[in-house]
């Protein structure tokens, strides 16, 4: 029986694509750098902010302090537009009631700066319970380090690995979830696609919320 099923935020509960990239732009404008597209956001998202400012920039510019400086630009910009575009998916509203109304426990585990993520979580999905939610933080290491995953589950007093699924859209999470030591469920409609979850030996790819709710709870 499944009791916790925990989410990455990014590309599964919510797309955060368009209001990403437009942050990451401005500061690649103020640096002096051209834009990135939608498309190559896609693949640039996931790892976190640091990881996302230093691969948008030119290869040559991939320096520390350039780094810090797209930093200096993107989060004030970010933190004000964190919501302009960005929505949950269709059907993730509907799948949180299923599980909620089944006595399953919610969470969030992201790679997204704390901050960003309670922000994202309260405005857009705040009518859920989520029993905790956890971006990136200053001495927590990043997905796929399985630490965020394990911090989580410690909010369930004897919860065993086989009781826990962790969502997400790409091999990152995929692999955060092997490290853990629990089950993987792929989600289609993200950032990435099939192709890259599949990969990972997840333990099903789905093409709808629905089929999370039905794989847990049948």
């Amino acid at each position: 029986m499944t009791k916790l099923v925990i989410f990455d935020l990014d590309g599964t509960l919510l797309d955060t694509l368009k209001d990403l990239a437009d942050a990451c732009n401005h500061a690649l404008e103020m640096c002096g750098c051209p834009h990135r597209t939608l498309d190559e956001y896609r693949h640039l998202i996931g790892g976190g902010v640091t990881k996302l400012l230093r691969h948008a920039l030119p290869s040559e510019k991939q320096s520390d302090e350039m780094v810090q400086k797209m930093r200096s630009y993107f989060l004030p910009y970010y933190r004000e537009n964190i919501c302009v575009s960005t929505r949950p998916y269709d059907g993730i509203e509907g799948l949180l009631e299923t599980l909620s109304d089944a006595g399953v426990k919610l969470a969030i585990a992201s790679n997204k700066f704390q901050t960003g993520t309670e922000t994202l979580a309260e405005n857009l999905l705040g009518r859920f319970e989520f029993i905790k939610v956890l971006g990136q933080r200053e001495g927590c290491p990043v997905k796929p380090d399985p630490q965020i995953i394990r911090d989580v589950m410690t909010e369930i007093p004897d919860l065993k690995p086989e009781e826990v699924v962790y969502c997400g859209d790409s091999d990152v999470d995929m692999m955060t979830g092997h490290n853990a030591g629990i089950r993987s469920i792929g989600v289609s409609w993200g950032f990435r696609g099939k192709e890259e979850l599949q990969a990972c030996n997840p333990w099903i790819v789905v093409d709808s919320p629905a089929e999370i709710a039905d794989a847990i709870l049948k």
